[in-house]
């Protein structure tokens, strides 16, 4: 028989030649690269400790060189959270992230912390005793002890998602550790063992990381609901605050209305209400030195003799133009702070200056102009703080405010779910910033002052002139005029003038207003508006006088 196969052997050579030959012995020789993974073996003994912590020795064999392994580290634990297993202690290889390098043969130790967790009266041991390896692994077998009897076991082999069991699983005799094999896992597949301990058995724990989700970053709870519960009774408290100063004013107002008819004439005599100027009643009535208290201003200095307000001569189709002249008669020393600001604002050397440049040459003083007008409501009592200081101090800190809960709102969305705490933050900053608008309070006198001055308006718009004196009329009715700009009726008030003293002819001027050769009084009207207009607009042009 030896001999048959001897020949047979010849004869095949000789038949297939020499090529074919040396192709059969390359097939039945293993490639070197292929024969240093073959067959690997690992050899697993696990020790679940008292604490909870899982001690892992491998013992890795046929294979030899550099192998690596890709722990799992994190799973799926719930909808909320993500389970995770913290490695450490590496002995015989060495760790970088989750990746394991190892040089075959070897023995690898490691500690695990997290594989224990609660289930029911029970607490389970679950641990991928094989997953990642770069290699085949052709026979792995487990053997796991722990600090009680074994309840309950079970593993599942292949994919990391597999249902299918391992290859074999049992315990020992005396139920206290527990053995599992498995055959032929391909590189990346796993071997999951799980085994359960009764409960208490250790002081393990599984180790939660929470999955971030708009859902449970923002969950309304106890701690959430108590913190918009607070703000909403913080609100509704600033609420009353504002009602209480501002309903003051209210109440004032209509105690004053019964015991003050606002007539300011006397004798026929001017006499504004608690001697108040127009620029001081815009600033007492919206709380702020805007660009109508400083036109009315300017028409109050004119109606009072300390300057004289000259209309351009034009064409069609020119821009209208004043000429504001300076009044040797008048004495600037008897002129408030803020009005000798503002004349000073306006001349500024000059003893003339067209309305047009004022918008270049205002830049530089407007500022002090608006400065004196609060101090001087302040200086009035009318104000216990600056309108301008409360608003701004109330307004920042609502910015504040914001800025923080922004930054809050993201930090505790990301690493808690307190999002919410966030955004009430941002809601009070929010409510801070638009209520330190109406902050600035009204001190009693202010209230007073308030009522007398609405007194006086009404009767301004009521159309009942009273027994003015035929020769105090044209200053009566001009004395009107700077306070009829600041309540918007300059158009009304125009025409009272003009139709005081206007006779049609061209020559006709007030002694504070002068029209140019072919204008007359029944024009004045038309021209006053147009003034008032266009000073604010010169005055707006002013960034420095731009209010919030």
């Amino acid at each position: 028989m030896t001999g048959f196969r001897r020949a047979l052997a010849a004869t095949s050579a000789a038949v297939l030649g020499p090529a074919a030959l040396a192709a059969t012995i390359l097939t039945i020789t293993p490639a070197p690269a292929q024969a240093a993974h073959a067959g690997m073996t690992d050899e697993i003994t696990m020790t679940l400790r008292k604490d909870g912590t899982l001690h892992v020795t491998e013992k890795i064999s046929g294979a030899t060189g550099a192998l690596r392994r890709t722990f799992l580290t994190r799973t799926r634990h719930d909808d909320a959270d993500d389970r995770l297993y913290q490695i450490t202690g590496v002995k015989g290889g060495k760790l970088s992230g989750d990746e394991l390098a190892v040089t075959a043969p070897a023995t690898v130790e490691y500690d695990v912390k997290g594989t224990v967790t609660p289930a029911g009266t029970v607490q389970e041991m679950r641990w991928f005793a094989v997953n990642g390896w770069s290699v085949p692994v052709a026979k792995a077998t487990v053997k796991v002890a722990g600090p009680g009897l074994v309840q309950s076991l079970s593993c599942f082999a292949g994919e990391l998602t597999s249902a299918v069991g391992c290859t074999t699983a049992a315990m020992d005799h005396t139920g206290t550790s527990a053995e599992f094999e498995q055959e032929n896992l391909a590189p990346g597949q796993a071997l999951t063992v799980v085994v359960a301990y009764p409960k208490g058995a250790s002081a393990g724990a599984p180790i939660l990381d929470r999955r971030f989700s708009l859902t449970s970053a923002f969950a309304l709870n106890t701690v959430t609901g108590g913190a918009l519960a607070a703000l909403l009774v913080l609100l509704l408290g600033g609420l009353g605050l504002l009602y209480w100063t501002r309903g003051r004013d209210a109440r004032v107002v209509a105690h004053e209305k019964d015991h003050d008819k606002g007539v300011p004439v006397q004798n026929g005599h001017f006499s504004p209400p608690d001697g108040v100027r127009p620029g001081q009643i815009g600033t007492l009535v919206d709380e702020q030195a805007d660009v109508v208290d400083v036109t009315a201003t300017i028409v109050d200095l004119a109606v009072r003799g300390f300057l004289r307000i000259d209309e351009q001569p034009r064409q069609a189709y020119d821009a209208p133009d004043w000429m504001l002249v300076r009044v040797p008669a008048g004495h600037p020393a008897a002129l408030l702070p803020y009005e000798r600001a503002l004349y000073d604002a306006i001349f500024d050397g000059r003893d003339a200056v067209l309305l047009s440049q004022l918008s270049g040459s205002f830049a530089g003083h407007l500022g002090k102009v608006r400065d004196a007008l609060y101090a001087d409501v302040v200086r009035q009592g009318w104000f216990a703080r600056r309108p301008d200081t409360e608003r701004t101090r109330w307004t920042m800190t609502g910015v504040a405010l914001i800025g923080v809960g922004v930054l809050a709102t993201v930090a505790l969305a990301w690493f808690t779910s307190y999002g919410l705490l966030g955004l009430a933050l941002i809601i009070a900053g929010g409510a801070l910033a638009v209520g330190g608008q109406y902050m600035p309070a009204k001190t009693a006198r202010g209230s007073a002052a308030l009522a007398h001055t609405l007194a006086f308006r009404e009767y301004l718009f009521s159309g009942d002139l009273g027994e003015v004196p035929e020769q105090h009329r044209v200053e009566l009715f001009s004395r009107y005029l700077p306070y009829a700009v600041i309540f918007d009726g300059v158009e009304h008030w125009s025409r009272i003038v003009a139709s005081v003293t206007g006779n049609g002819h061209q020559a006709d001027n007030l002694y504070w207003y002068h029209g140019p050769a072919e204008w007359d009084l029944s024009k004045f009207a038309g021209s006053m508006r147009t003034f008032t207009t266009t000073t604010s607009g010169a005055i707006s042009a002013s960034r420095q006088f731009r209010t919030l």
